[in-house]
This record gives C-alpha cells, structure tokens and sequence, in this order.
C-alpha cells in the first residue's frame, strides 16, 4: 500500500495524469452508487451525499486556487474568500431571477427580499442574470477584475509579505461588512437562498445534483490541469524564482508585478468558479462566506495538505471539511478551538503538511533499507 502511494507521490509531483485518474475514478463511482446500489445497501449514496461530495470537491479548488498563488509563488493571500463569495453571488442572483412569478410575492422580476424591502425596480447590478451566459461570464470576470485591479496596485507598489497579507484581510472584511447592507441590493444578511431550478431542471433533482456533482469533478480536473501547466511552463519557473529570490529575478530583467499579477488573476478565477459551482448544492449564499475567518479557514487546508504541491491543497481542503462536518455536528463548540489547534500543529510539527510527512516516511524507510544492505 505504501509502495502504490509512493508511486502516486513521485508521479504526481510531475505528471497530472495520477491526480486526474483518481478524479475520473471518483467521480464515475460517486453516481454508481447512487443510481445503481438499493437504498437499503451500506454502498448507496443518498442525494444528500451527492451535494455534499460535490461540496468538497469545490473546495478542493478553491484552496487549489490559493495554493497556486501562496506554494509556488510565495504571495499569501487572507482574501481569498472574496473571489469565492463573489462567484457564488453571481451564481445566486441568476438562481434568484430564475425564480420568477414563483417566489413568494409573485413578482415576475424582483426578487422576494427585494418586494419584502419596498424595492420598486431591479438595480443595475441584477441587470443581464437572467441570462446563463452572461452569468457565466460574470462568474469569470468579476473575480478576475478584481484580482486585476488589486493586484495591480498592490504589485505595482511592491506590497510584500505580512503586509500583503493585511490588506487582503482588509478587502474581505470590507466587502463583508458592504454584503450585509440591505440598501446594497444583494440581500443583506440573509443572502440569496430558496433557489427553485436552473435552466427549467430543480435543483432537487437526483439528476441535477449529479450534473453539479460531475461539473464539480470536471472543474478541479480543468484547474488542476492548467495549474500544472502553467507551474511547468517558463513562466511557472520564473514565478518560483521569485518566490525564492524576488530580487534576483528583478536584477535579471524579469517584470515581477506583471508575472504575479498574472498568476494572482489566474488564482482569483479559480476561486470564483469554485463558489459559482458551491451556491446550487448548498442552496445558499450570505455575507458570512466573505469572513475573514473563512479565508484564514482557507491558509489551514493548504497548509495541512501541503503546500507548493496544488494536489495536497486538494487533500488539506478535503479532509478539513470532513473534519468540520463532524465536529459541527457532534461538538459543535468546539470546532473553532479544533481548527486553531489544528494549525498551530501543522505550522510546528507538519510544515511541509500531510504529503510532506508521506515523504518523510517513505525516505526513512528507504534509509533503513539502504543501511540494512550495508
């Protein structure tokens, strides 16, 4: 067994082909054992389940997304809760506009928060949601432009390190505390919730959950995929020198702000797809998902996973929801102390996190087998 997963560790570090085989393999059996296996059997996978697989796999991108910008090119980033939220948002209003004369208040056209707070007319900012298309758009372009404009002045300003770190946590606390405004148009503090359908199927649907699920898996094969690509091209081998030595790269000639500006672009879209792809299978989307709190969440699962790896930010953002989603339910009070805990652990003992301890072992064992030969 450890064998197979140091051969999956050593072809994984250079070869995408290991990472997506798992996916695929996942995400065909993931819908075989909801359709195929009896409700009664321990094998059968509810629909609960689905949505809830589907879940982790987008945050499995998401810290993805992070893990491109912080492992391979040293920028920590304590905002990237905003690309997320941002892309789920615009997930939830085109899922609201599909709601229709459905909602409660009958409305054709305005939402039901927004006929609850006397709105007359739909904002600017709702304008073209009716529309998959443009909202696709959206989804990939408001994160990116953001990431854009951001990083431009921040880069182009030389804004380095810990202080880097600080204003991204003041972005996303800012745009938290402007979501909870209910003269801001996007619901205020309860968020967008009650979603009924997407392009006429419902989203309690077995079938479309199945459809979000397998767009899920496809999502992070994609993002894996570029990632990869972009990490093992030239430019990916000048992002990683500047995240060893910035100043020899400058002194070579080498444009630093335009090349992390362009990989912290590249990793704001991830994200924002992520939460575009979060929103139908959990079925809501608040202010609460731009907390600080939430992007420190984000640091901890790459962190755990290992970071500079982009398959072991998967991992730490898999099996820290896992985590979570037992605890919330079980110890409920506990979870927040758990997951600090969880990092102080990491950052002293696991700096390399779970994949850096499975090369660890897999060397000592290999040491004592050179040493039992002599």
């Amino acid at each position: 067994m450890i064998g197979k997963f140091k051969t999956f560790l050593l072809l994984s570090g250079s070869d995408v082909r290991p990472f997506l085989y798992l996916l695929v393999l996942f995400g065909a059996l993931v819908p075989i054992l909801n359709l195929f296996t009896p409700q009664d059997s321990i094998l059968h996978l509810s629909d609960y389940h689905i949505a809830l697989f589907g879940k982790y796999l987008t945050y499995g991108l998401l810290a993805l997304s992070l893990d491109l910008i912080w492992g391979y090119c040293g920028i920590l980033s304590l905002g990237h809760g905003a690309f997320f939220a941002l892309g789920g948002y615009c997930m939830g209003m085109h899922l609201m506009r599909e709601i229709g004369p459905r909602g409660v208040y009958g409305d054709p056209v305005l939402p039901d928060f927004m006929v609850f707070l006397n709105w007359t007319e739909l904002p600017i900012a709702w304008y073209g949601f009716d529309s998959i298309i443009y909202t696709s758009l959206m989804i990939i372009i408001i994160p990116g432009l953001l990431a854009f404009i951001f990083g431009w002045f921040a880069f182009r300003s030389r804004v380095t390190g810990v202080y880097f770190s600080i204003i991204t946590q003041a972005m996303v606390f800012a745009f938290m505390l402007a979501f909870f405004q209910n003269n801001l148009g996007f619901g205020g503090n309860n968020g967008l919730t009650d979603f009924k359908d997407i392009l006429g199927f419902s989203l309690q649907e077995t079938n479309t959950k199945l459809v979000f699920f397998l767009l899920s898996v496809v999502a992070l094969g994609i993002g894996y995929y570029l990632s990869k690509k972009l990490i093992n091209s030239h430019a990916g081998q000048v992002t990683t020198a500047i995240r060893d030595q910035e100043d020899r790269v400058r002194f070579l000639g080498y444009k630093v702000e335009n090349f992390k500006l362009f990989v912290f672009v590249i990793s704001g879209v991830l994200a924002g797809v992520a939460g575009a792809l979060y929103v139908p299978q959990v079925g809501i989307i608040n202010p609460g998902e731009f907390s600080p709190i939430k992007s420190i969440e984000i640091v901890v699962w790459v962190a755990l996973g290992g970071r500079g790896t982009l398959y072991g930010a998967v991992i730490g953002g898999i099996l820290v929801n896992l985590s979570k989603s037992y605890f919330t339910v079980y110890f409920p009070e506990y979870w927040l102390f758990f997951l600090g805990a969880l990092f102080v652990f990491v950052t002293i003992f696991l700096p390399r996190g779970v994949v850096g301890l499975f090369y660890d072992l897999i060397n000592l064992k290999n040491k004592k087998r050179v040493l039992s030969n002599v």
